[in-house]
């Protein structure tokens, strides 16, 4: 598929696997996809607990400017990150939340999906949460297949979690397939009106 820029930003708590979800998510459309590829993250100084955000900028052309300018999705993993970065989205732009953290999303076109309630019943605990959250947002990504996503989650993750990371990014697809995306309203900012 041929995309100008393609921007997408991951963002939570230090501490709830962003960073390597954004490593993954990039690797799987820059070797995997064949696109260009930027990923960037930044993040406060607590080691855990405190904001942090990643972004991936796909493009079949060269990539001019690194960052997330106009975003067509997010991913907010609690309500902090979602009030903190969730802005700058493109006309049809999607916002993917952890429905267990956040109570209110900036728009109409969320998907509210419980990726640590998920995450919870595939592994009895939270930690895969943002695999889960992985399967879901490259599910309603057009550039990414379901088969470039997983090969390059296995290719990252340490040899003696590879099935329990599968199966968390299987959940997470799961899920995603399950919501309507026809029943969210087609545009969050009003198109110019004609004068």
């Amino acid at each position: 598929m041929d995309v100008d820029r393609f921007e997408i930003r991951l963002c939570g708590s230090g501490g709830q696997g962003i960073i390597l979800a954004s490593i993954v998510l990039a690797e799987a459309a820059g070797i995997i996809e064949d696109y260009n590829v930027s990923q960037t993250q930044s993040y406060g100084p607590e080691a855990r607990g405190g904001r942090c955000k990643a972004e991936v900028v796909i493009s079949s052309r060269q990539i001019d400017y690194p960052k997330a300018i106009q975003l067509d999705m997010i991913l907010a993993m609690n309500q902090a990150s979602c009030d903190a970065y969730c802005y700058d989205f493109k006309h049809n732009g999607l916002l993917l939340v952890d429905s267990g953290f956040v109570d209110q999303a900036p728009t109409s076109r969320v998907v509210p999906l419980p990726f640590t309630n998920i995450a919870k019943d595939v592994s009895g605990t939270g930690l895969v949460a943002n695999i889960v959250a992985l399967g879901a947002l490259g599910h309603f990504c057009p550039l990414l297949s379901r088969k470039s996503l997983e090969a390059a989650l296995i290719a990252r993750v340490p040899p003696d979690t590879k099935k329990i990371n599968s199966k968390a990014l299987e959940a997470g697809i799961k899920a995603a397939e399950k919501f309507d995306l026809e029943s969210l309203p087609r545009s969050i900012i009003p198109e110019e009106e004609e004068i």
